[in-house]
């Protein structure tokens, strides 16, 4: 594949590449696509991502990552420093600072690549465009990943087919996701109980009665999977209090093994939250519970949007992508919705899950 010679950038060399993206892991997933892109138009660029521990978890050992440096923003001063530090042994070609933020721009300005590739000024924070030396073209409000495409655009790379090639990595790690579905003697179907946002949660009641329909009436597998954070620990408790079908519980098993999880999954239930675009890379089926954030903007991307349940929007509502946030809207899903959604998924995905 050869890149479009018509782009603006489409002259700038891309046997170095460093990422400056150090956001959630969500972001970290849209960030693969655009890598993928590049290593085939340049098979031999060598990618360096500058990203936080816990993302860095999830895509080390990535056919398109040759390193990361990680950067750790709890350290304050010393985080910055350290990369710094590391970044001064390394030359780059193009910088993508695909992160609107100021933090990201003081980390942009401690290599002196040629191209430092940012967005326009309309959509970058914090002054984050005093720190590049080149920006995407003005665009309107996209999905987040149509907006990382625009950096691989700016360049000339086509992403057509673009992918993310998110899995176990290795024959471990493939063992291990062997061993955990051979524990169950029907399909699993793993459910996201919690997020970063209580305003993004779904309540823990409602999963415990969505866990019984599961089991009951669709033949699957209830697995509560994410972290052990205070409120997931709370939901989870909720959860096996009220559920008469108990779920099983994989709370806590780590970015790589969850994802091993959700691979193994017929069907994952997630609302708004890094796991949910894991599935999305892994295609498998996926019920997806939005109200908080623009699903039009953080929305699974190009996939199963009819098992999405919107409460973003109002009935009949034709809103806008922005990045406006909307509180109190996740209670409007009601279990009816979701157990609505399963259905569909049994009648349309079911065959091919």
């Amino acid at each position: 594949m050869t890149r479009n010679p018509a782009a603006v950038g489409a002259a700038v060399p891309l046997d170095r590449v460093l990422v400056v993206m150090m956001s959630a892991v969500g972001d970290a997933v849209h960030v693969l696509p655009v890598l993928d892109a590049i290593k085939r138009v340049s098979p031999r660029a060598r990618v360096t991502w500058v990203l936080q521990p816990g993302p860095a978890t999830l895509v080390r050992g990535h056919r398109h990552v040759d390193e990361i440096i990680e950067f750790d923003r709890r350290a304050g001063l010393r985080g910055f420093l350290d990369v710094r530090r590391a970044l001064a042994a390394h030359s780059a070609d193009v910088v993508l600072n695909l992160q609107v933020y100021f933090k990201a721009g003081i980390i942009t300005t401690f290599t002196q690549a040629p191209v430092k590739l940012g967005f326009d000024r309309a959509r970058a924070r914090d002054f984050n465009w005093l720190f590049t030396t080149h920006r995407v073209p003005p665009h309107a409000m996209q999905h987040v990943q149509d907006q990382y495409f625009e950096f691989a655009h700016w360049l000339g790379v086509p992403t057509d087919g673009a992918a993310w090639h998110l899995g176990p990595w290795n024959d471990e790690e493939r063992a291990w996701q062997r061993e955990f579905a051979a524990r169950f003697d029907r399909p699993i179907a793993p459910i996201v109980i919690a997020t970063s946002k209580p305003e993004k949660d779904w309540p823990a009641e409602r999963w415990a009665e969505v866990c019984d329909a599961l089991s009951h009436d669709f033949g699957l597998q209830p697995v509560l999977v994410g972290g052990r954070s205070d409120r997931e620990l709370a939901a989870e408790a909720t959860i096996l209090e009220r559920a008469t079908a108990k779920p099983a519980t994989a709370l806590g098993s780590g970015l790589r093994r969850l994802a091993a999880i959700l691979e193994s999954g017929a069907l994952v239930l997630s609302p708004d939250t890094g796991p949910l675009h894991m599935t999305v890379a892994l295609r498998r089926p996926v019920i997806s519970l939005i109200g908080y954030s623009n699903p039009k903007r953080v929305g699974p991307y190009r996939w199963c949007q009819d098992l999405m349940i919107d409460t973003y929007g109002e009935p009949g509502e034709d809103y806008s992508i922005s990045m406006e946030n909307r509180t109190g809207r996740m209670p409007r899903i009601s279990v009816r919705d979701v157990l609505e959604r399963v259905q569909r998924w049994r009648d349309r995905y079911r065959a091919s899950a």
